[in-house]
């Protein structure tokens, strides 16, 4: 992927605990999407970066679900390994953590503060539980206090804040360095922007000024070019990259070859694409224990985002949609013109979803006070509000 000729780096990476992160990029997790044969297309292409698996729930891992403890499963090659875990019950995510270190699970711990979908916000979670500094620095210090003498480096990713009214990031960002965090990664939305909009990279380099761990910036990284915009503008020691990479995973070796000074970029002919949704498809079967029909279902949307641009009818679109095996995946793919150039036109636009959260789903009273009131504390604590089903 690089040029032969020397460059100078402009971001030459972060330390994690004891591990240093040698390309200074992150695979944000993502719901059904960052499983392993996913960040294994990623690291062959960006190596040295951090491959994050997507979202597990602290109660479903303790409850033992098969789903939970799948996505908890690495690849050979993936000689780092990061879990990203949610939680509101300090005590189930305690136990959580305490699972991944004894069962050597993981070699690094994100806690999830970010996330805004609604069925983790109602619960108090994601993007809503930093508004409750009290929870957030308890759930923090357990998970700390357990990985750390294990040498696990946690982390933590966090939004903005609530809305506009009701910021959090600060308050959070002192409590996650305070409490022996490794870094912190801020997506610079809203829980009520929830996707849409441009992301605030001024609030990046704000919580850069703020904490003397790094600090990663997240939100609307769609090409190596603007990761060296969020750089410059904000400081920031590394990007996070989600939807951007959708259906693109060679997006991260424009990213490493962005930060290791080198203009080269990938841009792949549609022959080419085909061939990685095939290896795509490959490795999902070895995931689903051979498998091919569960393989082929949840490559589905991954298909969609690397047709992305190409003029490919919707006919043909469709019937990827009914494909049940290899062999008719493959079927389809050799119908297609491999010639056809990558439509680079649309190769920084936006991916994924893109809408603003049409309310902020919140436990009620939530807001009332930055502290557990006696009644959320007993519901938090005592009670069992997370859903262990995925």
């Amino acid at each position: 992927m690089m040029n032969q000729d020397h460059h100078t780096p402009i971001l030459s990476g972060f330390m994690l605990g004891n591990h240093r992160v040698t390309t200074p990029v992150i695979l944000s997790p993502m719901a059904g999407v960052t499983n392993w044969p996913f960040r294994v297309l990623c690291e062959d292409y960006g190596p040295d970066g951090l491959y994050v698996a997507e979202m597990i729930t602290a109660r479903a891992l303790v409850a033992g679900n098969p789903k939970a403890f799948r996505l908890t499963r690495f690849a050979p090659s993936e000689k780092f390994r990061s879990l990203q875990l949610y939680g509101v019950n300090p005590a189930i995510v305690q136990q959580a953590a305490a699972m991944i270190v004894d069962g050597n699970l993981a070699d690094h711990l994100d806690l999830n503060f970010g996330c805004p979908v609604p069925k983790v916000t109602r619960r108090g979670g994601g993007s809503a539980l930093p508004w409750k500094t009290d929870l957030l620095q308890d759930i923090i210090h357990r998970v700390v206090a357990v990985c750390q003498p294990a040498g696990i480096p946690v982390t933590a990713k966090i939004r903005t804040g609530i809305d506009d009214d009701h910021s959090t990031m600060r308050e959070a960002a002192t409590i996650i360095e305070g409490e022996g965090c490794a870094c912190v990664t801020l997506h610079a939305r809203t829980t009520a922007q929830y996707y849409g909009g441009h992301s605030d990279w001024s609030k990046i380099a704000e919580l850069k000024q703020l904490v003397s761990i790094p600090v990663i910036g997240n939100g609307d990284i769609w090409s190596a070019e603007d990761a060296l915009a969020m750089v410059e503008q904000t400081g920031c020691d590394g990007v996070a990259v989600g939807r951007g990479c959708q259906g693109r995973p060679w997006l991260f070796a424009d990213l490493k070859n962005a930060f290791a000074g080198s203009c080269q970029r990938v841009s792949p002919s549609l022959g080419q694409v085909c061939q990685v949704i095939m290896r795509h498809a490959r490795l999902l079967v070895d995931f689903y224990d051979g498998d091919e029909t569960m393989a082929v279902h949840d490559l589905r949307k991954h298909i969609a985002w690397y047709l992305k641009g190409f003029p490919v009818g919707g006919h043909t679109r469709a019937a990827f949609m009914s494909c049940q095996n290899l062999a008719d995946l493959q079927r389809q793919l050799d119908a297609l013109d491999p010639q056809i150039p990558f439509p680079d036109a649309l190769s920084d636009k936006p991916r994924g979803r893109t809408r603003y959260a049409k309310k902020v789903h919140l436990p009620y009273g939530w807001l009332d006070s930055r502290r557990l009131n006696n009644q959320e504390r007993q519901s938090l604590y005592e009670s069992d509000v997370e859903d262990a089903s995925y």
